[in-house]
């Protein structure tokens, strides 16, 4: 069951029609970053859900896992480790390839990011088919992290990624989810 504040941050979800392709509705968390009431919210729900748990790190997946993971990394007074698309990172990085609907793709880490068994909460905007949370989780996991849970605002669940990351054993929480045909 939803609570009010979930509802909030779901009504202010934008709902883009048609984008990036024709039947495709895109769900953009801007206007939740915009209105500084609804952004604090969306954060202070993350951080009283992890405050009292035993985290390492926050990992955020390129690029809106970014702006929610570092803001939450700051207020849990944890660090912040950046999974980024392929060639974004400056230095020794170990990757991992995955799926798309219309392709393939990479996610990177540094490769001194995280140290075998750290406790990691990973952090993205959104779970679609679930490929770049599940490669990130892959490579979390490959270094010797504890991945805690996958967190994000918006589920897509018709799409498969939430079955898909319950099936890695991976706990995920999401503030609120959207089927297809809702607006």
């Amino acid at each position: 069951m939803q609570t009010d504040l979930e509802i909030l941050i779901r009504r202010t979800i934008r709902s883009v029609p048609n984008w990036p392709k024709p039947g495709v509705t895109f769900r953009d968390i801007t206007p939740v970053l915009q209105d500084p009431r609804t952004f604090r919210i969306l954060i202070d729900l993350f951080v009283y859900r992890y405050m009292r748990q035993r985290l390492d790190l926050v990992a955020g997946v390129d690029a809106r896992g970014f702006i929610v993971g570092s803001v939450l990394a700051y207020e849990l007074n944890l660090g912040f480790v950046p999974v980024r698309k392929k060639g974004k990172l400056p230095f020794e990085t170990l990757s991992e390839d995955y799926s798309l609907e219309y392709g393939n793709a990479t996610v990177e880490i540094h490769a001194d990011a995280v140290k075998t068994g750290q406790r990691v909460l990973l952090v993205d905007d959104l779970i679609a088919t679930g490929g770049t949370m599940l490669a990130a989780i892959k490579l979390l996991q490959r270094m010797g992290a504890n991945v805690v849970e996958a967190a994000g605002i918006i589920d897509l669940p018709e799409l498969g990624g939430s079955r898909s990351i319950a099936g890695t054993g991976t706990p995920l929480y999401t503030v609120c989810s959207f089927n297809e045909d809702s607006v």
